[in-house]
């Protein structure tokens, strides 16, 4: 009986957490109302909110720890005449300082300009001028040698913060005009001011708006010119909202892992800013390369993934499994037969019979359980985005058991529009439209409406002709910093913002089937705008054409056309050499003095956009081979069609 009675007594205890954990959330319009809010309804404030990896131990950082670090950040940023709307730099890796740091100028309403800490010197320095941005917390030596070297073109730019003490060592070096103190001793000075500005934090925190800018975001755009996305406080919350909605199994017990880069809006909201919700845990990563043995030591329940790296977990599961041949290799096969049997089953909405669950218990053991093994063995689900998932990789992951929901959406839109239901996948789209936002399908020339969707619309049947996705409501952005002509060629005036992807309903879910341009999306989801880079590689005479590769791949490829007269005088080639059925020169000389070209004018661009690997074209493309139009624009899938194999052999290797 007392059993019983403490059982109910647990039960209504949750149901009254829950609920007012609902009603209080309900109340959140801003990003620094969040943590506090998990403080005053989820958590105590000794719980556990960050965990970060120092030599062999992870420690443990807790809720209140991240508070008064980001009390002591406002204070020193207000002590130094930080105003609200005031735009404060990070370039850092994913690390708890990030999250002090945005916590502690979110709450006197500043704005977040995160930079990627791979971007060149030249757009690192146009961005923080774009943005006015004031100071910048710089992650290592490395990015503090970058914004040294342009520290002098940066006016605006009046503080550096670097988050390791030895830093004057790289001063010296260079002329500096801005101020640079230490975090460390940031954080001691902004301590001591923190008893005297707390009620200014408070009234600061408390003026915020859900309409103000909470982060600028930049994006590369068409012209090679970076755009910075204003993202609204009204925009995070609301995204937040409505995914935990989605993911009804979400818990305050959950561990996430995260390496996807903070400074993309893809990790800041479905990891950061989630687990700043519902009272998650967020373990950072210490790189990528240490990534599985952090899975394994973290075991987190959930994590943000890309597709490469699902394809690298996918690939190297394929050669353990089969090497070597033998019973093993049959076992292997057999397994993922069966758990494929078993997956179509469930999905078709059927219980699996009583020999196929047999079967599927047998492979869980000896070859499921091992890969889960890998993860750490505790995920619930792991969300794919920030580029598209091959079918076949969700189907592999769905036949072991692993739960992967697919989401879509862009910097401009939050970023999400579309995510997959819990309990309903559909392999190969980006699932249903999420409440408070339509999704439309325009013609892109005409500019008619094939459909316009919503959350409530959705027919698991329904299926739509393709066309432009566009959306409106409360994901898409504020618009692009200082661009105001820019932002009306993608929002219309009935506040419809143009994604430039192509894409239909299908089954009632969202499906990308194209671009409108031809920006490439590799594998790691990172944009890259082909024109600009192209136009950075033709400063080479040893380059008359070039056409870049890499959507969906991990890396840039490229075929090159060298001048005609130029490669005649540099190798003294008669006119046979260009009359020879082989369509590409495999020459080593002629590949290497073009090669010297290609790592001289990499320099100038980001690691993801530079050339690894390149095809030597004999002759220029043309309008009779069917390769470029009249007026000189390559047509892209014709190319690659015709040339798949010679590009396929540049993305040939061993996975390691």
């Amino acid at each position: 009986m007392y059993t019983c009675c403490t059982n109910v007594y647990l039960l209504y205890k949750n149901l009254y957490s829950v609920a007012r954990r609902m009603n209080s959330s309900a109340e959140i319009k801003t990003i620094p109302q969040l943590l506090r809010n998990v403080v005053k309804t989820i958590h105590p404030g000794d719980t556990t909110f960050l965990l970060e990896k120092v030599g062999n131990t992870w420690q443990e950082i807790s809720y209140k720890q991240t508070l008064d670090y980001a009390d002591a950040l406002s204070s020193y940023f207000l002590d130094i005449g930080i105003q609200k709307g005031d735009r404060l730099a990070l370039i850092i890796e994913n690390s708890p300082e990030y999250v002090y740091y945005d916590q502690g100028l979110q709450q006197i309403g500043a704005i977040n300009v995160s930079i990627y800490p791979t971007l060149s010197e030249h757009e690192i320095e146009y961005i923080l001028n774009d943005s006015g941005a004031r100071t910048i917390l710089v992650g290592n030596a490395f990015l503090l040698k970058k914004i040294l070297k342009i520290t002098t073109h940066c006016p605006a730019l009046e503080l550096i913060i670097p988050v390791f003490d030895d830093f004057e060592k790289h001063v010296a070096e260079h002329p500096v005009t801005a101020q640079i103190v230490s975090f460390n001793s940031l954080i001691a000075k902004g301590r001591l001011l923190t008893p005297s500005k707390e009620e200014d934090i408070n009234q600061r925190r408390a003026s915020i708006q859900p309409a103000d800018v909470s982060t600028l975001i930049y994006t590369a755009g068409t012209t090679g010119i970076p755009k910075g996305v204003m993202l609204t406080h009204n925009n995070f919350v609301e995204n937040i909202r409505v995914c935990i909605n989605q993911m009804k199994i979400l818990e305050t017990t959950d561990v996430f892992l995260s390496f996807l880069p903070l400074s993309h809006v893809y990790e800041r909201t479905a990891t950061y800013y989630v687990c700043c919700t519902e009272g998650c845990k967020i373990a950072f990563a210490q790189s990528i390369e240490l990534l599985p043995r952090n899975l394994i030591e973290v075991k987190p329940t959930i994590f943000m993934a890309v597709p490469r790296l699902l394809e690298r977990i996918h690939d190297k599961a394929i050669k353990n499994g089969t090497a070597g041949g033998g019973i093993k290799a049959r076992i292997f096969v057999w397994s993922l037969g069966i758990g494929r049997k078993y997956r179509l089953i469930k999905e078709s909405g059927k219980a699996p019979g009583l020999f196929l669950s047999l079967q599927q218990k047998i492979a869980e053991k000896l070859v499921f359980s091992k890969i889960k093994e890998k993860t750490g063995g505790r995920l619930k689900f792991i969300i794919s985005g920030g580029a598209a998932l091959p079918k076949t990789i969700g189907e592999f992951f769905g036949d072991l058991g692993i739960k992967i929901l697919e989401g879509f959406g862009l910097t401009e839109t939050s970023p999400v529009m579309t995510f997959t239901q819990f309990e309903r996948q559909v392999y190969g789209t980006v699932g249903r439209v999420i409440p408070g936002i339509e999704i439309g399908i325009q013609n892109p020339e005409t500019k008619e409406f094939i459909t316009v969707q919503d959350h409530y619309s959705y027919n698991p049947e329904f299926t739509s002709e393709e066309g432009e996705i566009v959306v409106r409501g409360h994901c898409v952005m504020k618009g692009y910093w200082n661009k105001p002509e820019e932002t009306a060629q993608v929002i219309d005036t009935q506040g419809w913002f143009h994604t430039g992807d192509i894409g239909r309903f299908y089954k009632g879910y969202l499906q990308i089937t194209d671009r409108i341009k031809n920006i490439l999306v590799n594998s790691l989801g990172k944009n890259i705008y082909p024109t600009p880079v192209e136009n950075t590689y033709l400063k080479s005479q040893k380059i008359e054409q070039i056409f870049l590769i890499g959507d969906k791949r991990e890396y840039i490829t490229a075929i090159i056309v060298p001048p005609k007269e130029l490669l005649q005088e540099k190798f003294s080639l008669t006119e046979d050499f260009f009359q020879k059925s082989s369509v590409f020169i495999e020459d080593p000389e002629i590949i290497h003095w073009i090669s010297e070209d290609i790592k001289k004018i990499s320099v100038e661009l980001s690691k993801f956009e530079r050339i690894k690997r390149f095809k030597v074209k004999r002759n220029p493309f043309s309008i009779e081979a069917g390769e470029i139009t009249p007026t000189m624009k390559t047509k892209r899938k014709e190319i690659e069609r015709k040339y798949a194999e010679e590009i396929d052999k540049m993305y040939m290797q061993d996975f390691d």
